[in-house]
């Protein structure tokens, strides 16, 4: 299920790539998020829990939103400039980035095996970007940016996860994306033909989708084994780059890859060890994909039993 998750993600990420050329990110994410919004309202209408919608920490919640907003728009734009092999090894780097910021922000203890792995880490990126032989553009700033982003995000859920309901962390995030980018909506719309209007939906249809299977995944089996599969991406992107796009990735991007996934596989090992910590994965926060859409994947603290 994890497989065919993230599959779907990297399908879900060529139809970005694809409507990026003929479309300002902001009509694209707005219609999106509106067609994924129709069926996360049916599960949320069918669901039976009693609590209310109100957040138990209102200004973490916002922040949460205000970063998951940022994180969304600059993975849309790294999609639709950057190669999709260049873009995923950029955004790879998040569970790395959380793991840095959970020692500031929350006071974690990381030891010393785990920040060489985070700098190892970063010294892929810097592979990937080799700056002063390479051209840097806006799309690695934006793809920067939202593993950035997207690493604050995955902080402060693990400050209230455990705390807020699933449909709290959902909603205002989906709510905020459709009121922000209907505002900017008027200066960057361009009509559409129906086509491209069913690509935008299948958009927000497929990253719900994607996102159901994940939840599926964790539930059967424990979060260290299914974290590791969101790089398996990287296997769809290459092909997707090359057939759909004519993108052929050099060799430093494949090292730099290889160096970021290496160190994200042995941060989540060693964080899924009972005595190293007692924190979620990184990998298993919803985070870990800033641009999958307005679901939030499943924490470790929804599966007692892991």
């Amino acid at each position: 299920m994890a497989m065919l998750a993230y599959g779907i993600f990297a399908t879900h990420d060529a139809v970005i790539k694809s409507l990026g050329a003929n479309y300002a990110v902001f009509q694209i994410i707005f219609f999106s998020v509106l067609f994924a919004f129709v069926p996360v309202m049916v599960m949320l209408l069918v669901d039976r829990a009693e609590a209310n919608l109100r957040p138990h920490h209102p200004w973490l919640v916002l922040a949460r939103t205000c970063t998951m907003m940022l994180s969304m728009v600059c993975a849309f734009y790294a999609f639709s400039v950057l190669p999709l092999a260049e873009t995923y090894a950029l955004l790879f780097a998040t569970p790395l980035l959380i793991t840095a910021l959970s020692v500031p922000l929350l006071g974690e203890t990381v030891r010393l095996r785990r920040w060489i792995a985070v700098f190892a880490g970063l010294v892929g990126v810097l592979v990937i970007l080799r700056p002063g032989y390479t051209e840097l553009n806006y799309g690695h700033a934006a793809a920067l940016m939202a593993a950035t982003g997207s690493a604050f995000s995955g902080v402060i859920v693990r400050r209230i996860g455990s705390e807020e309901r699933s449909a709290v962390l959902i909603l205002y995030p989906m709510l905020a994306n459709i009121l922000v980018m209907a505002l900017a909506l008027p200066w960057v719309y361009v009509p559409m033909p129906l086509t491209d209007f069913g690509l935008m939906a299948s958009v927000g249809l497929l990253s719900t989708l994607a996102q159901l299977c994940v939840i599926g995944a964790f539930r059967a089996a424990p979060v260290a084994l299914v974290a590791p599969f969101q790089y398996s991406q990287i296997l769809w992107a290459v092909p997707f780059g090359f057939f759909l796009f004519g993108d052929v990735p050099d060799i430093w991007v494949a090292v730099g890859t290889s160096i970021i996934i290496s160190s994200g596989l042995f941060v989540v090992w060693r964080e899924s060890k009972a005595e190293v910590s007692d924190t979620a994965p990184v990998s298993s926060n919803r985070n870990a994909r800033p641009d999958a859409g307005p679901l939030m994947r499943p924490r470790a603290a929804d599966h007692p039993q892991h």
